[in-house]
């Protein structure tokens, strides 16, 4: 029985050591393959210009239209699913109560929206557009990619402030707060750094996503300048430069992933410090 035990426990062990190395290699493979391709084409050129004519064919320019682009949609629709959002998760922690059936099916709902595939999202913003006789803009981006990253934002926000212990807030309402102000004073105080990991999280998720704003976006060569305007975004660069037949315009879409590669990483990094900052709070 005793041999039983310690193989079942060496086979599980073999089984997690075994997807840890498959995560690790395939994350070190596509950075690899991203840095090893795009590395040596990425100039400050790349940076800082807008496409010239024929850019795509190999003529010069950059992507900063698409980098501005990118960081315009995702800031505007994080805030936008932040505004929304963190009323509804407050809503469920303070209001309701964790355990009630209203919060009980509010986050099954919201773990429903989250596992919806992005291409549904860009194709639901792309019928509203055209419900509306709206055109391929930033406003339809931002607003997509907002219902897409909203789930997330929310359901990130709730875990973050299901840790805030019970006692606080029974301490606030002793001492005669109100839900408005327990939730305001005391939850959003002791719970800000993980909130804001949330925020991140959800902004990373929206910023390289291509799906939600194949149809939404559009694609222009400018810098986005108006909310009834198409609007160049970074997953849409690469993929327009990798379907090219000229190898240069592919070699400049492993740049443009490299550098996509790396705001999601330094937001990544940016969760990881808030995180230990927000766990370090939680134990004082």
């Amino acid at each position: 029985m005793m041999n039983r035990r310690k193989l079942e426990e060496q086979l599980v062990k073999a089984l997690m050591i075994a997807a840890t190395l498959v995560v690790s290699s395939s994350l070190m493979l596509i950075l690899v393959t991203i840095v090893w391709k795009g590395l040596p084409v990425l100039t400050l050129e790349m940076l800082t210009k807008t496409p010239e004519g024929g850019y795509y064919l190999g003529k010069g320019g950059g992507i900063l239209n698409a980098i501005l682009g990118s960081i315009v949609v995702g800031l505007a629709a994080i805030a936008l699913a932040s505004l929304t959002g963190l009323p509804v998760a407050l809503y469920l922690n303070v209001y309701l109560g964790r355990r009630s059936k209203m919060a009980v099916a509010v986050r099954f709902a919201l773990d429903t929206l989250w596992g919806i595939p992005s291409i549904v999202y860009g194709a639901f913003g792309f019928t509203i557009m055209v419900m509306l006789g709206m055109q391929a803009s930033l406003l339809a981006a931002i607003i997509t990619v907002a219902l897409l990253v909203f789930p997330i934002t929310v359901r990130g926000m709730d875990e973050v402030l299901q840790m805030v212990p019970d006692d606080l807030k029974e301490a606030s309402f002793a001492l005669g707060s109100t839900n408005l102000e327990t939730a305001g004073r005391v939850v959003m105080r002791r719970a800000f750094s993980g909130l804001l990991t949330a925020v991140l999280v959800a902004f990373g998720r929206g910023i390289g996503d291509a799906a939600s704003v194949l149809f939404t976006a559009g694609f222009t060569d400018s810098l986005p300048h108006s909310l009834f305007g198409p609007v160049a975004t970074l997953p849409l660069a690469i993929f327009f430069q990798l379907a090219t037949p000229f190898p240069e315009v592919q070699a400049r879409g492993y740049a443009s992933a490299l550098v996509l590669t790396a705001i999601v990483l330094a937001i990544s990094l940016a969760c990881r410090l808030l995180m230990a900052g927000s766990s370090r709070a939680q134990s004082k």
